[in-house]
């Protein structure tokens, strides 16, 4: 049972502060406000963000905050972990701060991964479909060193491929330290 509750948790909790990450990221690289994926963060996150706004004003090229709603939200979900995890014992307040850190590095982690895959598939199947625009100028930032350094081979842009890779690489950094703990 308390697995399933786990799972309830973090789904919950990865889509809210991925959500969140996503609206920081999208305010820096000045992502339309009208387009379909600005929409539906706003619509997603408002009732967190808005209030938090009313204590730190977003700057022109970050909005913090959207940051500190994903790191309260991430603290929020390693708590509830380890309250989970040893059985609702008072957990360690550094070990609470360590695996929220370690658990919304991977969830941006998976965040870009599925940003990369759905701008290539997107490219290949339809370029022109109305989130397209707002994909491509998410993955520009991290696909552009990439496209310096890899020429397209036979017209084929392979620097997806390799952020992937890299992307896989850095989740092997972080999974290990997310300290996975079974659920009774």
């Amino acid at each position: 049972m308390a697995q399933i509750l786990w799972l309830l948790i973090e789904t919950l909790g990865s889509l809210l502060a991925v959500s969140c990450v996503l609206r920081a990221y999208g305010h820096r690289l000045h992502l339309n406000p009208r387009n379909p994926i600005s929409q539906f963060l706003s619509a997603l996150t408002d009732w967190l963000v808005m209030p938090l706004r009313k204590l730190i004003a977003p700057t022109r090229t970050m909005d913090w905050a959207s940051v500190l709603a994903a790191v309260l939200i991430a603290v929020l979900v390693s708590l509830t972990f380890a309250i989970l995890a040893s059985g609702g014992r008072i957990p360690n307040p550094g070990e609470v701060l360590l695996r929220a850190v370690f658990w919304l590095a991977r969830s941006v982690i998976y965040l870009a991964i599925g940003l990369v895959i759905l701008q290539a598939i997107l490219s290949w199947v339809n370029p022109f479909a109305p989130l397209a625009p707002a994909i491509a100028q998410l993955t520009q930032p991290l696909l552009a060193p990439f496209k310096k350094i890899i020429p397209p081979i036979g017209g084929v842009d392979l620097s997806p491929l390799a952020l992937i890779i890299l992307l896989q690489i850095l989740l092997m950094f972080v999974d290990p330290g997310f300290i996975a703990v079974r659920l009774p």
